[in-house]
């Protein structure tokens, strides 16, 4: 081998384009960037938000204002003006057995609740909670089972006797069928805190302790020096002298 067979290895060095330089060169002519256009020109580069010349996406969205609860819940809403109106044209069926060769008067209490209402064409999807409103009038007793009711739906439904019945999810977890929940102890009541003991007053040193036992009952095993002796009579009878 000599000097000049010295050579990189083969794909370790790339050769530069060499644009502008003649049809020969492989990038002569045009220099790869097509014929005419905007960008065939010098300065003619485009910012890469750019959509030309239409409205930019930017603009073309809304602004975002105000306030957007993520928590919010949404409700499948009825009225119950609405019901009234259904229960008028016979779509529901009363609770009350109706007597033979009468008509049903509709006087007993009907059944609402969110199968019902889609059955009838009043709710368009189970996927969301039911909601009752209190817009229109209601004139037939109903036992109305909802997630939600207003004030004004709640005052109708039981002005014209019928009952309210709300759905609550479970705030714990409740026991399986067939097992028995433990009961709940009562808190125990709070102890009266005990006295704090009192501290024995230490004796000086030197000074002989006092034992407050002994000292009793040296005092209750003495006789008592204030009552005096009884002393023997030494008058003579009534008896001898008589």
């Amino acid at each position: 081998m000599k000097l000049h067979d010295l050579q990189p290895a083969e794909g370790s060095r790339k050769a530069r384009i060499r644009v502008g330089r003649g049809i020969a060169a492989g990038k002569g002519k045009t220099a790869g960037r097509g014929t005419k256009g905007q960008k065939a020109r010098a300065g003619g580069s485009i910012p890469p938000w750019f959509e030309g010349g239409q409205t930019p996406l930017h603009m073309r969205i809304p602004k975002l204002r105000g306030f957007k609860n993520r928590f919010r819940v949404e409700y499948e809403v009825v009225n119950v003006g609405a019901i009234d109106a259904l229960v008028a044209r016979g779509a529901f069926e009363s609770d009350a057995p109706a007597k033979k060769g009468a008509k049903s008067t509709g006087s007993g209490q009907i059944t609402v609740n969110q199968d019902i209402l889609r059955a009838v064409g009043l709710v368009r999807t189970m996927n969301k909670p039911l909601k009752i409103l209190g817009a229109g009038e209601l004139t037939v007793p109903l036992f109305v089972v909802a997630d939600a009711f207003t004030a004004s739906a709640r005052a109708k439904i039981e002005a014209a006797g019928g009952v309210v019945n709300v759905l609550e999810m479970p705030t714990e977890p409740l026991a399986a069928l067939g097992i028995e929940r433990p009961i709940a102890e009562e808190p125990k009541a709070a102890t009266e805190p005990k006295p704090a003991k009192a501290r024995k007053a230490k004796a000086p040193t030197g000074a002989t302790p006092v034992i407050e036992e002994t000292v009793a009952a040296d005092a209750e095993a003495a006789p008592p020096t204030d009552v005096e002796p009884e002393s023997e009579s030494t008058e003579p009878s009534a008896d001898l002298n008589a």
